[in-house]
């Protein structure tokens, strides 16, 4: 058997024999996976098995919404809210409506956003997974509306929300609408925080732009999972700015922890026990049972 694997790799692996040194492996996506950070290969199938985290240096690889659900909710309890919203075209941007129908094919999300209702160890919330495989998550009217949607829900129903975010910031098809959903999301998660109720941000990578500068920024509690970049601008922007090099951990989570923007950084394999501790400690001091 186990000739019969390494034999249909080796199949499927070319090799540059030229006496350069600049000589590589081509690993196949499909069976292994190379980590971009420290460049050691692993099966596919163990590397899912394990969150997607690389076993050598704990490099946590970006998760669809759907990936996220299934590590983080409780079996079958997930129930989708606003399932069935849709991006229009609000300044006509030209090929907008092509490229979202395309995305929508290739990753089978609708938009960015996966939000609804779950139970994370039996404690009820409601919950949002940003997905940057679609459109690198980029905020639009149709993010911004869902998220809003999410949190108006959870002060009906007293529930808390826990929100993963990920996304390259707000999205440039959708112009000054896209801009809007920052103030329109950070109203709704004051509303939510006004009612007494909790909001936990968990920044994935990357967090950045308008996202970063709004709802993501205002949980209650934020946890952030290892090395993950977060900040607004970019690195090159804000030097070529500043006239300034800027320290080689500044935007990293651990930066930001340092800083107090952060509360704590989490193992992607600790982050559900984390999110039900916070939950049930947070229901005790409601005075729930």
């Amino acid at each position: 058997m186990l000739e019969e694997l390494f034999h249909k790799v080796k199949s499927r692996v070319t090799v540059n024999n030229t006496p350069d040194a600049d000589a590589h492996i081509s690993i196949p996506r499909d069976i292994m996976f190379k980590c971009p950070r420290c460049q050691k290969a692993e099966f596919m199938d163990h590397f899912e098995q394990v969150g997607k985290v690389c076993p050598h240096c704990g490099y946590h690889a970006r998760l669809r919404a759907s990936e996220r659900l299934e590590i983080t909710v409780d079996e079958d309890s997930f129930v989708e809210l606003d399932g069935n919203l849709r991006s229009l075209n609000p300044i006509q941007f030209p090929g907008y409506e092509e490229k979202i129908a395309k995305l929508q094919k290739e990753t089978g999300l609708a938009e960015a956003i996966v939000t609804g209702t779950c139970t994370i160890q039996g404690e009820r919330c409601v919950i949002g997974v940003m997905d940057s495989h679609f459109m690198m998550a980029s905020m639009g009217s149709v993010v911004g509306e869902k998220i809003t949607r999410a949190f108006e829900y959870a002060q009906e129903q007293k529930l808390p929300v826990v929100l993963f975010t990920a996304s390259g910031g707000a999205r440039m098809q959708e112009g000054i609408v896209s801009l809007m959903q920052m103030a329109k999301t950070a109203g709704a998660v004051a509303n939510h925080s006004a009612a007494g109720l909790l909001y936990i941000s968990v920044l994935t990578d990357p967090t950045t732009g308008g996202v970063a500068a709004s709802f993501a920024s205002l949980g209650d509690i934020v946890l952030a999972e290892p090395k993950v970049l977060i900040g607004f601008a970019g690195r090159r922007v804000i030097e070529d700015t500043i006239r300034q090099r800027l320290p080689d951990e500044f935007q990293s989570a651990e930066f930001f922890l340092q800083h107090g923007f952060v509360d704590r950084i989490v193992e992607r394999s600790q982050m559900r026990d984390t999110l039900g501790k916070l939950l049930r400690l947070h229901r005790r001091e409601e005075g729930g049972d």
